[in-house]
């Protein structure tokens, strides 16, 4: 079985968090990267939309007001440009010029569920304590 901290995994899904980001930022980069139209109501808070890459189709998820001012960002998808959830919260944070934050890497029984790693639009990153995330 792969280690799941290995930094050559693709992860299953991704999930970031972003803080008050507009969502005309949030649907230029998604068109950009996985050719997704805008997002679209989905429910109370809940928007989706639906990229590709690669000829494999890729849901997404945005669930405003998730954990203490950040929305969630969901990939329901191992087809999404990035391998993992922090490759992913860098481009975003670099992208969309707000803060990004995503779990420290593939999440296994006794892991904190606390700990996040925190990625800043000026390129500073490193691991969190985010008590209450809605994990």
């Amino acid at each position: 079985m792969p280690d799941p901290h290995d930094s050559h995994m693709r992860y299953p899904d991704i999930e970031v968090y972003l803080r008050q980001t507009p969502f005309e930022a949030i649907n230029a980069w998604l068109g950009d990267m996985l050719d997704a139209a805008p997002l679209r109501a989905a429910g109370r808070n809940k928007w989706q939309t639906r990229g590709s890459r690669d000829g494999h189709a890729v849901p997404v998820l945005l669930v405003e007001k998730a954990a203490d001012g950040f929305a969630s960002l969901w990939f329901d998808s191992a087809h999404t440009p990035w391998p993992r959830d922090t490759d992913c919260a860098r481009d975003a944070a670099t992208r969309l010029g707000c803060e990004v934050r995503c779990s420290l890497g593939g999440w296994q029984p006794g892991d904190d569920p606390d700990r996040f790693w925190q990625v800043l639009p000026d390129g500073r990153e490193g691991a969190i304590d985010w008590p209450d995330s809605g994990q």
